[in-house]
């Protein structure tokens, strides 16, 4: 470890964050300064299957919201955000409300922040068309995240896909939530497979901020304390506890969304956004079903080429975390970090690349397109046969 004044860092904007179960109750207060027109984001239909939901929307009138909603039932593309600005573009609107998985919030945040100018999304988005830099202003955004994973209530990026083509963001510090809602009890009814899914984002999201080529001392406190918190709460809740296992999750997700936000991810989140472009595969389970073996491959990488990086400790460190043994060898810690991995894809019950209809000859597809901004950041850089070995792996 640097002594702390060889460390430097920036902290970017962060929402302000309302924790803590029965937080719900405190949104009215939340949103008035905003003004009374409200467009709510929701899901299609988990929103109105919750009680929560419907006494929410009859507390907002009671104080005299007045509230347009829109629901989403898939991820969200750049057509469907440009057709709801077209849509809602100069209407009397204060703030944009989403209340949902990551990504309800990320159409929430993207809406939020074209509603104004009023212009398409593919002006911005990274990787597609212009690229022209987004100059705002953005509506006041409020997210309230139903699920446990994607973080995407703290960072300033919207994920938008356009299924065959690509998965790609629309980013920029406008975008972020000005308050940000997380009450466990909207949790407690996720099913395992939601679990699971979800928890294996947050945990990749952790381990990949923690070992990231950007790493600074204080996105690795954070990416610790959110591993210490998968540790405790994600096999507990999948196998049917909820307080406070639910609540270690949602602790760990935001604090993957904050440090992602800060120092990016790496390889599983670079292969990722292909496989959920050209397949019908969630991130969830497309980072959950990656990640023992993208983590392999990286340590091997790292072995053979640059055994002196520092992410080689972080790596046996987040072993130590996770498996709460106090390893002192290093290479002990990090094979238990690779048993830890490995169980958890097995107990969790992700599948194999196989399972999902990948063939080897789409190798060479998602290899190509795997190069994106989340792979920068990876603690070594790959070559394409040994991102294609983390694929092989896992077929």
């Amino acid at each position: 470890m640097q002594p702390l004044t060889e460390h430097r860092f920036t902290l970017g904007t962060l929402p302000r964050i309302h924790f803590a179960r029965g937080a719900l109750k405190q949104l009215p207060d939340l949103l008035k300064p905003y003004g009374p027109a409200i467009l709510l984001v929701t899901g299609r239909h988990s929103f109105d299957h919750q009680p929560a939901g419907i006494a929410l929307l009859e507390k907002l009138r009671q104080h005299g919201f007045h509230c347009s909603r829109i629901t989403l039932d898939r991820e969200p593309s750049p057509e469907w955000v440009d057709e709801q600005v077209a849509r809602w573009h100069g209407r009397a609107i204060d703030c944009v409300l989403a209340i949902g998985g990551g990504s309800v919030l990320d159409a929430g945040k993207a809406l939020a922040g074209l509603l104004i100018p009023g212009n398409s999304v593919l002006d911005h988005l990274e990787g597609v068309g212009p690229e022209h830099p987004y100059c705002g202003p953005a509506l006041p955004f409020v997210a309230v995240p139903t699920t446990a994973g994607t973080g995407s209530e703290a960072t300033r990026n919207a994920v938008l896909s356009l299924p065959g083509k690509f998965k790609k963001s629309f980013r920029d510090e406008q975008l972020m939530a000005r308050q940000v809602v997380i009450d466990p009890d909207l949790m407690d009814s996720c099913p395992p497979a939601l679990i699971a899914a979800n928890g294996m984002d947050a945990l990749t999201q952790l381990l990949e901020s923690y070992v990231s080529s950007r790493a600074n001392i204080l996105m690795d406190g954070l990416a610790e304390a959110g591993l210490a918190a998968v540790r405790d709460g994600l096999l507990a809740w999948h196998d049917g506890q909820t307080n406070p296992a639910a609540d270690k999750m949602a602790y760990a997700a935001l604090l993957s969304g904050i440090t992602l936000a800060h120092v990016g991810l790496g390889s599983v989140h670079g292969l990722a956004a292909p496989l959920g472009a050209f397949f019908p595969i969630g991130h969830g389970v497309a980072c959950g079903t990656l990640l023992a073996a993208a983590t392999r491959v990286n340590i091997e990488c790292l072995q053979q080429r640059e055994p002196h990086s520092p992410a080689l400790q972080k790596y046996a460190q987040a072993g130590r975390l996770l498996t709460h043994r106090p390893l002192a060898d290093t290479d002990e810690a990090l094979d238990a970090l690779q048993e830890n991995l490995d169980m958890l894809t097995h107990r969790l019950h992700l599948p194999r690349l196989s399972e999902l209809g990948i063939q080897p000859g789409d190798f060479p597809r998602i290899v190509a397109n795997s190069r994106g901004n989340s792979i920068k950041t990876n603690p070594i850089l790959l070559s394409d046969s040994e991102i294609s070995r983390i694929l092989e792996r896992r077929l």
